[in-house]
C-alpha cells in the first residue's frame, strides 16, 4: 500500500470513531445500572448476605471512571478540528514502539515514516473513540495523516478506520521550532487547537 489511490473519507471515518465512542459509553452505563440492581435484585431473591451491597460502589466507580475518561481521554473533537484544518498526507509506514496505561486511556508511542526520508518524530497516540486497543492493522501497511509533526494531528489507518489523535512525545524537543515556525503555520495550529499540550493525565488522588 505504498501508493494509495485516495484518501479515505473523512465523514465515514468520524461515524465510524463516534459509534465506538457510543457504544463504549452504552456498555458503561449498562454495567453501572446492572451493578446498582444488584443488591435489590438479591434482596427479592431473599438473598441478603453483603457481597451484593458491593454493587453500588462499585457502579459508582465506572461511572466515574467512564466521566474521567470522557473528559480526559477523549479526542474525538480535536480530531474533528484538525481534519478541518489539515489536508491528509500519506505515511508509508506506522512503527509502533510501546504503550502506556493510563487513566485516559492506553498512550501508544509510534513513528509516522515516509520511505526514503529520515527523522521522523517520536509520536504519542490515543485513541479517539477512547478504545485501548492498538489498531494492529495499522502495522500491516501504511496510514494517513493529518496536521503538523512539530504540534501533533491525527492518523487514520485506512485499512480500519481507527482514529489516533498524536501530539510530540517529547513536547519540549519542539519548543524551539513552535516558537520559530513562520505565522502561517502557528495559526493553522492554533485553528486546529493542537499549539498546546492536550496529553495531560488526570491528577487523581488514591486514598486522601
Amino acid at each position: 500500500m505504498d501508493n494509495p489511490t485516495q484518501p479515505p473519507d473523512v465523514a465515514q471515518v468520524l461515524k465510524h470513531n463516534r459509534t465506538q465512542l457510543y457504544q463504549h459509553i452504552a456498555t458503561r452505563l449498562t454495567l453501572a445500572v446492572a451493578l446498582f440492581a444488584m443488591p435489590y435484585a438479591a434482596h427479592l431473591v431473599g438473598y441478603d448476605a453483603a457481597l451484593p451491597a458491593f454493587g453500588i460502589p462499585a457502579a459508582l466507580f465506572v461511572l466515574i471512571f467512564l466521566a474521567l475518561r470522557l473528559r480526559h481521554g477523549s479526542r474525538l473533537k480535536a480530531c474533528e478540528k484538525v481534519l478541518r484544518t489539515y489536508p491528509l498526507e500519506y505515511r508509508t509506514r506506522v512503527v509502533k514502539k510501546g504503550s502506556e496505561w493510563k487513566y485516559l486511556g492506553n498512550v501508544h508511542t509510534l513513528r509516522l515514516t515516509v520511505r526514503g526520508q529520515n527523522g521522523a518524530p517520536t509520536l504519542r497516540a490515543l485513541n479517539a473513540a477512547t478504545v485501548r486497543r492498538w489498531p494492529k492493522e495499522a502495522e500491516k501497511g501504511g496510514a494517513w495523516f493529518a496536521g503538523d509533526p512539530a504540534f501533533g494531528g491525527v492518523v487514520i489507518v485506512p485499512a480500519s478506520n481507527d482514529m489516533l489523535f498524536v501530539q510530540p512525545a517529547d513536547w519540549a524537543k519542539y519548543e524551539q521550532e513552535r516558537a520559530q515556525a513562520e505565522a502561517h503555520r502557528r495559526g493553522l495550529a492554533e485553528q486546529a487547537g493542537i499549539s498546546r499540550l492536550l496529553e495531560k493525565e488526570p491528577n487523581i488522588m488514591v486514598g486522601g
